[in-house]
């Protein structure tokens, strides 16, 4: 059976547990917590990214999540948990499924960077990193 985008993206949200603005402010900062942004550089520089996140674009996601591969970025372990965001939900779930596939354990879908920011979060833009 073929699916469309929008069945696999529907099926991602109910596999990859969510957490809310507030679950995430209570976490944030914890060594045994990552946070990763995985929207386009363009994306983050209209709408800043949330404070200690990582951006790893979509795109690239599984190859810096697999400690196999020379792209591997140390930060993501399977150890620890791993907390996803994008501009709408849609890609943060498609890469929580994914780690889920990979092995990784402990593995949450922020949903969308306007849910932070309506939930209080506060965010870093360029600017504010000079």
């Amino acid at each position: 059976m073929i699916k469309s985008v929008v069945e696999i993206v529907a099926n991602a949200k109910k596999a990859v547990p969510t957490i809310s603005s507030a679950g995430l402010m209570e976490v944030l900062g914890q060594s045994n917590v990552v946070v990763v942004d995985v929207r386009d550089a363009t994306e983050l520089a209209s709408t800043g990214i949330i404070p200690g996140a990582l951006n790893i674009s979509r795109g690239m996601l599984e190859f810096r999540a697999d400690p196999t591969t020379p792209m591997h970025d140390k930060n993501l372990s399977k150890d620890k948990m791993i907390v996803l965001y994008c501009a709408s939900g849609g890609r943060a779930a498609l890469s929580g499924k994914v780690l889920m596939d990979m092995g990784y354990k402990d593995v949450r879908n922020l949903g969308s960077i306007k849910d932070w920011i309506n939930g209080g979060g506060e965010i870093e833009t360029p600017d504010d990193e000079n």
